[in-house]
């Protein structure tokens, strides 16, 4: 039986063929490697070449995941050069298609997995991986429920934090050995799983109420208490805890919720920018949101919010926001509204004589009546955005923006060439999935992805470098700002976000402004005498020791 050395077996450690022969003999890796001793640029050419072999995205997003289990520097390398290529396979869409096959197609774990029968195993977990108070910047967790447009996956959902930490990684060169990957395995109500012999998490529908409360409330404390320093990034719990858990904590925890303030973020970043096309100001936006989930609900708060600093009182901001969930129009006369949709759910009295059909006020009879300067849709209700909608939208106000979110394709509510024709090029669009210009009447639409990872790798490095012991909103605002300063949206044509393609310079940009927000905000623990060069120094970059 063959004994590998523990240097080739760690893959922050192995550097494969790039070992020099005085490294192998020092390691004792005499005879275990090929003879030609390669360069890093050398190995990533060939992993490239293999990468491309591939025709499947799930194809590659195995090799990927196996590549990286082997040879992290590597690994990241090949993701750093071509990451708007790889980012739709690490992640959102592929990253779906691999979770509903994590069980039955298990390699290797990369998590701390806590078990909601055994919260008091949480401490000894975490005490597994060896590392100290100092020794861990981030941690990414999810309880799996509400996975992007694909619902409950259970502890398949592992590698969504996995997937995450890797784009915070490439994109912001959070050092992987400083992060940490969570599943809270509290069970699951896909009955697909549960009756699946393969499946490897808990047997039991999901936890609920007082227990489910408990083990956050365990998970947040413990946490904190072990690496006091660490960011607590939360992903893609279910609508009925995401938005709890984030406003009972976010004053005592350094927590981020990305789903609501990384997506609200993100969209408020394509608001700045079609704003600087129309010359207006949030005061004067009339928001309607169709899918009024967290997600959804969450760019209300924070465009609101914007309306609220620029002098709006909260009421006057709530009466500029109109929601539209599956039961139309939300008013307060509905049974059961849950807390997050309260707070905007209009008065019934005020929409009595507004036409209904199937005893709902429908999204084309809100966009006639409430005539909105910002149109959002978080609904994965393909086609909801119809030519009437649009043209209804167009003839409200001279520049809608128009923000179709839903992924994948899909789930999106109007894809960009239909809108920019029905709206004769009016519409300013971005959308959550990557699209290729739309040519109309001899310009070429630029259309912006609305994708949060062009905001919260830089934002959490932002948090990082300062020690900034909350995020605010001030930083979330920061960092969108940041984001919509890449782009010059005035220009015919011109997209209203950045691409990926300079995700990394993009992703610093965002965190010198989140740092420098984070002191002004009162919440930084460090003050460097240059923020630029601070998040310089503290990028891991992807080459061998």
């Amino acid at each position: 039986m063959s004994n590998i050395p523990t240097i080739l077996q760690n893959p922050l450690t192995n550097k494969d063929t790039a070992f020099t022969q005085e490294e192998r003999a020092k390691y004792g890796l005499t005879g275990r490697l090929p003879v030609v001793v390669e360069t890093l640029e050398q190995q990533t050419t060939r992993a490239y070449r293999q990468f491309s072999s591939y025709e499947k995205d799930i194809e590659k997003y195995i090799f990927l995941d196996q590549l990286h289990n082997r040879n992290e520097v590597l690994y990241y390398k090949l993701l750093i050069d071509h990451l708007a290529e790889m980012l739709p396979v690490v992640y959102d869409p592929t990253v779906g298609e691999a979770i509903k096959k994590w069980s039955r197609d298990y390699r290797r774990s990369r998590a701390v997995y806590l078990d909601v029968n055994h919260p008091e195993n949480i401490r000894a977990s975490f005490e597994t991986l060896g590392l100290g108070a100092d020794d861990v910047d981030l941690i990414v967790v999810s309880d799996a429920e509400e996975i992007l447009g694909i619902g409950d996956w259970g502890v398949n959902g592992t590698d969504i934090s996995v997937g995450k930490l890797a784009v915070y990684t490439a994109a912001a060169g959070i050092h992987p050995s400083r992060a940490i990957a969570v599943n809270l395995d509290v069970g699951t109500d896909n009955e697909v799983l549960l009756n699946d012999p393969a499946y490897l998490g808990n047997r039991h529908a999901r936890v609920r109420g007082e227990r489910y409360d408990a083990l956050i409330t365990s998970y947040l404390k413990t946490a904190a208490e072990m690496f006091p320093n660490a960011l607590l990034h939360f992903e893609d719990f279910g609508p009925s805890n995401a938005r709890r858990i984030l406003v009972e904590n976010r004053r005592q925890y350094r927590i981020f919720n990305d789903d609501m303030q990384g997506t609200g973020a993100i969209v408020m970043a394509a608001v700045f920018s079609g704003l600087k096309v129309t010359k207006q100001t949030f005061a004067e936006q009339r928001l309607v949101v169709y899918g009024a989930g967290t997600a959804g609900t969450g760019m209300a708060d924070q465009i609101s919010a914007a309306m609220e600093r620029e002098g709006l009182s909260r009421e006057e901001a709530k009466q500029r926001v109109w929601l539209i969930d599956i039961n139309g129009l939300v008013t307060d006369d509905m049974d059961g509204l849950p807390d997050y949709q309260q707070e905007y759910a209009r008065p019934a009295t005020e929409v009595a004589d507004w036409a209904k059909t199937d005893g709902k006020i429908g999204l084309l009879e809100v966009v006639k009546q409430v005539k909105p300067t910002i149109l959002i849709g978080t609904s994965t209700d393909h086609g909801a955005f119809t030519e009437d909608v649009v043209k209804a939208l167009c003839a409200g106000v001279e520049r809608p923006i128009l923000l179709p979110l839903s992924n994948p394709t899909e789930k999106i509510e109007v894809m960009p060439s239909e809108a920019i024709k029905w709206s004769d090029g009016k519409a300013l669009i971005s959308v959550g999935i990557p699209v290729p210009p739309v040519p109309y009447k001899g310009v070429n639409y630029e259309i912006g992805q609305a994708n949060n990872a062009m905001l919260y790798p830089g934002l959490g490095l932002g948090v990082i470098v300062s020690g900034a012991k909350h995020v605010t909103d001030g930083m979330l605002l920061a960092a969108a700002e940041a984001v919509a300063s890449q782009v010059n949206p005035q220009d015919e044509g011109a997209s209203l976000l950045p691409s990926v393609n300079n995700l990394r310079a993009s992703s610093a940009t965002v965190a010198v402004a989140v740092a420098k927000q984070a002191v002004k905000d009162g919440v930084a623990t460090k003050q460097p005498e240059n923020w630029v060069q601070a998040v310089q120094n503290a990028m891991w970059q992807a080459v061998y020791e």
